[in-house]
């Protein structure tokens, strides 16, 4: 049976292959103990730990079959940005439908937040929330560049929408 040093010698020609052959240079190493032969290289086996009472709406992977033992609690999704998350989580995470979408429903739950804190009669601190004074210091160039497009931007659909609602009119 060739142990892994004799195997780290035949290919040593291939940079980086073996490197972790020496238990000096392990970085679990002594803290892992190891049981000589094959029965080590076949990984650890574990009881499966009590599964986390679920008494919210938890998204999992398609992958999944069941639920990861631990996940988190603390934002449920809610609103258009959860509607948009259970939307992407009808895709496997292999592919872009999954992925874009989280994307967007973060976007969205930041209007969300937004619009939430006007609800309960508290204006938001854009400013600060979005460290635009760490851009004045270090990076001002950047956020004028930020700032600027911004207004382009908005400037654009204000426009379009009110050419449209002109010859909706018309």
């Amino acid at each position: 049976m060739e142990t892994i040093e004799t195997l780290a010698k035949d290919y040593a020609h291939i940079p980086g292959w073996g490197i972790d052959a020496d238990l000096k240079n392990d970085p679990t190493y002594p803290i892992k103990h190891r049981a000589d032969g094959p029965a080590d290289q076949r990984g650890y086996t574990w009881e499966r730990p009590q599964q986390q009472p679920v008494d919210i709406e938890v998204l999992h992977s398609i992958e999944r079959p069941n639920l990861s033992a631990v996940f988190g609690t603390s934002t449920p999704p809610s609103g258009l940005s959860g509607r948009i998350r259970r939307f992407a989580f009808r895709f496997s995470e292999s592919e872009y439908g999954h992925w874009l979408p989280l994307l967007i429903a973060d976007r969205v739950n930041v209007v969300e937040g937004i619009i939430d804190d006007f609800k309960h009669s508290r204006v938001p601190n854009i400013f600060a929330e979005k460290g635009m004074k760490a851009d004045w210091k270090y990076n001002r160039q950047g956020l004028l560049k930020q700032a600027l497009i911004g207004v382009v931007v908005t400037t654009a659909v204000v426009a379009l929408l009110s050419g449209r609602k002109r010859s909706k009119e018309a």
